[in-house]
Order: structure tokens, then C-alpha cells, then sequence
């Protein structure tokens, strides 16, 4: 049913979670990985704290380091299943619109993605991504929680 799964993980132990259903879900349907992150661009104004004592150099050199190390993760896994899987960064404003844009970019046809499982207002307010890749993205999302 379904051929090239994306995977988006921030290195959350909850993406964790959702990174080894995915990759179940990919071996058993004989499909591929895309494995994601998305970062910000660095910003000399801003309110995120890590970019606050960064210079341009050192953000970048923390977000390689942390992409590789969250990358690794699901490529690992994917690896120990017998599954293809490529690993793919990409910089973006919005991480929502990234993954929906590697998403139809790379032709994938699900998106398989952790939720906190936060309703009602406290979703509204800390603005949770997987609402917004649910309620913008045309790929169907199959949400881990």
C-alpha cells in the first residue's frame, strides 16, 4: 500500500517511539524511508533561546551535530530492519511546511509522525506541528502516540 514513508524527528523520546513504528510499518510494507529533520535559520533577533548567545558558525555547527545525531537514529533503525532509508535536513521558518514540502518533494505518500497528545487550547497555543502538517498536508499522516 504504501511505498516511501517520511519520517520527521526532532530527537524527542516520543519521535523515537514513532521512528520504530514507521520503520515496522516500512519493512512490513516493503516501502522506503525518508528520514527528516527541519531547523530554523539562524536569526540575530529572536526569542529561541539557543540562538540567542549563538553566532551564525557555532548555530550552524550545533543544528549539523544535532541533525546528524537525530538522523542516525532512524537510519540505524531502518538499517536493523533491512530497510531503505535516506536522510535528508532541511532549514526552514516553519517546521510544519518543511516536512510537508520534503513530503510531496520526494514523492513520498505517508507521513508517519509523533503527537504530545495536547487538546483543546494547550494545542492551539504551543502550536504543535503535527497539527499543522494534519491539517495542511494533501499526504496522508498517520500521527504515533
Amino acid at each position: 500500500m504504501f511505498r516511501h514513508i517520511l519520517i520527521p524527528t526532532d530527537g524527542s523520546e516520543l519521535a523515537e517511539k514513532a521512528i520504530d513504528y514507521g520503520v515496522a510499518l516500512a519493512k512490513d510494507q516493503g516501502a522506503r524511508i525518508t528520514a527528516l529533520t527541519v531547523s530554523k535559520p539562524f536569526h540575530v533577533v529572536t526569542l529561541e533561546p539557543g540562538m540567542l548567545t549563538d553566532t551564525p558558525a557555532a548555530y550552524a555547527k550545533h543544528v549539523a551535530e544535532r541533525t546528524r545525531t537525530h538522523l542516525d537514529v532512524v537510519s540505524m533503525a531502518a538499517k536493523a530492519a533491512g530497510v531503505t532509508c535516506d536522510a535528508v535536513s532541511v532549514e526552514h521558518e516553519h517546521p510544519y511546511q518543511g516536512i510537508i514540502e520534503s513530503a510531496q518533494n520526494r514523492g513520498c505518500d505517508l507521513i508517519v509522525m509523533a503527537s504530545h497528545g495536547r487538546s483543546g487550547v494547550s494545542a492551539i497555543v504551543l502550536g504543535s506541528q503535527t497539527v499543522k502538517v494534519l491539517t495542511h498536508s494533501k499526504v496522508p499522516v498517520l500521527v504515533y502516540r
